[in-house]
């Protein structure tokens, strides 16, 4: 069986992919590894965007792993334009799977490469996989396996935060939100 953590980059300056961790979460980023330590890491893969590598690189470290950069898990791009209300667009997204705004990927379109992804690390011999990406991403991921999981379930994620799949005989099984946060970090 293999066990893959879904991890939500901690909290971040901005939503550029160049943002970097805040004060705060450089913290929240050192403090990761302590919550895996009963739980064996063999491979980080990360967005490419800053936020997620500096969330990546302390949990990497603590397992003396490197951390594996993949593109196709960075944050799903709503919109080229700024969109006016862009939570009730968002929100229209989880809807309409295939409605796509101006410059945009749908959200079919963005778990079809988030999905990409996590097949390819059933290929690999890691067994104990976390994989650091972005809140949208992730809940578009949780939502192939896990049907409800929807913008309601977005609107209360935290940064960080940990959903647990496993995998095995090719059935992907979504076992729940497992981050039971750090008080006041």
């Amino acid at each position: 069986m293999q066990h893959v953590y879904l991890i939500r980059h901690c909290q971040a300056e901005g939503q550029p992919p160049e943002a970097p961790l805040t004060e705060l979460g450089t913290l929240q980023a050192e403090r990761l590894p302590s919550f895996f330590a009963d739980r064996p890491l063999n491979a980080v893969v990360s967005s490419p965007f800053l936020r997620a590598q500096l969330t990546a690189e302390p949990l990497a470290r603590a397992f003396g792993l490197p951390v594996r950069v993949d593109e196709r898990l960075m944050e799903r791009v709503l919109s080229k334009e700024p969109l006016e209300d862009w939570r009730l667009a968002l929100q229209q997204t989880y809807d309409d799977g295939k409605l796509r705004f101006e410059g945009g990927e749908s959200a079919e379109e963005a778990a079809a490469r988030g999905l990409a992804c996590l097949r390819e690390q059933t290929l690999s011999k890691a067994q104990h996989v976390a994989v650091v990406t972005h809140g949208n991403l992730l809940s578009l991921l949780i939502r192939q396996f896990q049907h409800d999981f929807g913008y309601d379930a977005w609107s209360v994620m935290t940064n960080p935060d940990v959903y647990y799949l496993t995998h095995e005989h090719e059935v992907w099984t979504y076992q729940g939100r497992i981050w039971p946060g750090f008080g006041s970090c």
